[in-house]
Parts: structure tokens; C-alpha cells; sequence
């Protein structure tokens, strides 16, 4: 393989922001996917991913789509998403790493992956990560004219009030904000040059249990939340551990006397048997196999409000954001319902829209 821009390549970053901000800027979706660089000289593909780990073997279906749709010699940043029905689904994005061959092939064929191209790194013998967007993007655009799915270009605009708009129908669809580019803005690895612009909510939560930091046995690395669904089951949602050294001291000492057993816990052990969620197996990670995911069961009587961004089924799609005790709640109102749900929106409108189409 010989590029102007050779692999590995650390993708461009963007700082948060809390609102979208005006200027000389574009905007776009901001895509829930796997974030690559897809590198094609020829017959020869490689997909980088943020980590710098290689994607390639993982999406086969994505290689031939490459090879069919993409100029001979082209350097992309984009993203790999995967739709399922109306919308994108991370969970099941994740399940595509596997170390097997044969199910990396089943994979490929039940959830094929598609790609999502918003910005170009090269193009035949040409470096363009000196140029400004505006000139890559009209240049990403001509290289992907005639493209068809699952490789797609991602819609642009520069009204921010689209971009508002945008931000608040897309998420129904399963994406994750917007992004603002600078117009004149060079691509500059690993640097946050770009705005993005994320949903954050709140919920009060019930913490039902707790993990220990790595630093010692009486220092907490995290709180296990739980959400009461309609059958009246305390789900596992998701996980807090953002605090301080001194403030995980202490909650280690706050939190003894609730320590339990799984006896009554609704997190037992013995459930697992039945397919009931809990922590232990719903928080595998295929990026840290082998990770001690053992935790300590708390009475479910402390309610804490966290921020949080948004749901992936039933659970947070990131880690939750500590905001405030709330001794006023009960655990028991802790449910589903308080949660904003966005409205529905078709993946498939945004997939197809045009550059011509968004301005």
C-alpha cells in the first residue's frame, strides 16, 4: 500500500459544547458507530479505528462494499454503523468484534455494517489534510457521486437552525448530536479542532451495588445504578464512578451499612439461570476480556440523580455522570417512565439526504 497519508492515522476530535454554536462553521449528524479511517490502494483495504486497533478482518462485507463504490486510491474518515430497522444500534455493532472466523462471516451476513464517509484524507496522489474542509468536503463529495449503500455520505448543512432541528429529530433514529466543522479548518489528528453537541439528561436512579477502584479494597471505583421496569423489576441501567480520590473514601464507609447479600438482592446469582439482566453479564466488554466484573450488593434503598445522554435499550449507551443525592425519592419511583423519549425518526430519510438537499 502506497497513500500520500499511510495507516495509522489518529482521527480528528471534537471538544463538547453545550449548545450549536453560529459562524463559518458546517454541521452534521453525529454518527453511534465505530469511528474509522479506511485506507484503499487497489485491491488492498485496511480499516483503522480511533484505538489504532485494526478493524478490517471484523467487516468483510464492508471491505467488498470499499472496493465497489470507493475511487482506487482514497484515504476516508467516517464511521461504521449498523441499522436495524429505523435506526442505528451500537449494542449490536459491538457484537461484530469476535475472535472466530466463521462467526466474524455469520455476522457479516445477519448485521451487515454499513459506512458513513464524512471527510477525505487523500485522494489518488493527493494529500488533503492541509486543505480547509469546505475543499475536502466538495471533494469527498464528487468521489462519492455515484456511491451506493451500505457506503453513504453523511448529510451537511451550514443553517444552524437545520442543525437544531436536526439535533432534535435524529436522535430518534439513534444518533448521538451534531457536529460543527470549521469551514477553513485543516484535518489535524488527534486534535479537538471540532464542536460537538451532545443530549444530556437526568434520572434518578437506585444504587443497588458497588465496585472497588483498583487502588485498594476500601476505595469504590463505581456504582451500579437500577431502573424499576413495569413488572416491577429493578433493572440494571448502567454505572457511576467519576469522583475523586478522597470522595470514593468516603463513600466506601457511607455505603457499609447497606451491604447485603444476594439472598434478597435483586441481583442474585441464581437468576442468571432464568436469562434475568445483571450487571455481571449484561457489562461484558469484548474490549476487556477477562475484566473482574464482580460487585458488592447494596439494599436497594439510595436514590441518586445522574446525567446522562442517552439510552441504548434499556440500559445508558454511556457511563452516567454523578449530579446529587436525592434522599427525598423513593426507590421504588425510580422507574423508566421518568426518562425523556425522543420521537421516532427513520434512518433511512437521513441516509438518503443530499448535500443539495440539506442547504
Amino acid at each position: 500500500m502506497q497513500l500520500p497519508v499511510m495507516p495509522p492515522v489518529k482521527p480528528m476530535l471534537a471538544k463538547a459544547v453545550p449548545q450549536i454554536p453560529a459562524g463559518a462553521l458546517s454541521y452534521e449528524p453525529k454518527w453511534d458507530g465505530f469511528r474509522s479511517i479506511i485506507f484503499r490502494d487497489g485491491d488492498e483495504v485496511e480499516i483503522g479505528s480511533r484505538n489504532e486497533r485494526p478493524m478490517t478482518r471484523y467487516f468483510p462485507e464492508v471491505v467488498e462494499a470499499i472496493k465497489a463504490n470507493l475511487p482506487e486510491r482514497c484515504v476516508l474518515d467516517g464511521e461504521l454503523i449498523v441499522v436495524v430497522g429505523d435506526r442505528l444500534e451500537f449494542e449490536v455493532l459491538q457484537q461484530r468484534i469476535h475472535p472466530a472466523a466463521s462467526r466474524v462471516k455469520l455476522l457479516s451476513e445477519q448485521t451487515p455494517a454499513s459506512f458513513v464517509a464524512f471527510d477525505l484524507l487523500a485522494l489518488d496522489d493527493v494529500d488533503y489534510t492541509e486543505r480547509p474542509f469546505e475543499e475536502r468536503r466538495a471533494a469527498l463529495e464528487r468521489a462519492l457521486a455515484d456511491a451506493q449503500p451500505p457506503i453513504h455520505l453523511t448529510p451537511i448543512t451550514r443553517d444552524p437552525e437545520l442543525a437544531e432541528q436536526w439535533f432534535a429529530q435524529f436522535e430518534g433514529a439513534g444518533l448521538d448530536g451534531v457536529v460543527a466543522k470549521p469551514l477553513d479548518g485543516t484535518y489535524q489528528p488527534d486534535k479537538r479542532t471540532m464542536f460537538k453537541i451532545k443530549h444530556q439528561r437526568t434520572a434518578d436512579c437506585v444504587v443497588a451495588g458497588y465496585r472497588l477502584h483498583k487502588s485498594g479494597d476500601d476505595v469504590i471505583g463505581s456504582l451500579l445504578l437500577g431502573l424499576y421496569n413495569e413488572a416491577g423489576e429493578l433493572a440494571s441501567v448502567g454505572v457511576i464512578g467519576a469522583f475523586p480520590l478522597a470522595r470514593r473514601k468516603e463513600l466506601f464507609a457511607e455505603l457499609q451499612p447497606l451491604v447485603t447479600t444476594f439472598d434478597n438482592h435483586p441481583w442474585a446469582w441464581a437468576r442468571q439461570e432464568e436469562g434475568a439482566r445483571t450487571p455481571r453479564n449484561s457489562e461484558y466488554s469484548r474490549w476487556n476480556d477477562g475484566k473482574d466484573l464482580s460487585f458488592v450488593p447494596l439494599r436497594p434503598e439510595l436514590v441518586v440523580e445522574v446525567r446522562y445522554e442517552h439510552m441504548e435499550g434499556v440500559r445508558f449507551r454511556h457511563t452516567a455522570q454523578f449530579n446529587r443525592w436525592r434522599p427525598d425519592r423513593d426507590p421504588r419511583s425510580c422507574t423508566y417512565e421518568q426518562l425523556e423519549e425522543p420521537v421516532k425518526y427513520d434512518l433511512a430519510d437521513i441516509l438518503a439526504t443530499r448535500p443539495d438537499d440539506a442547504d
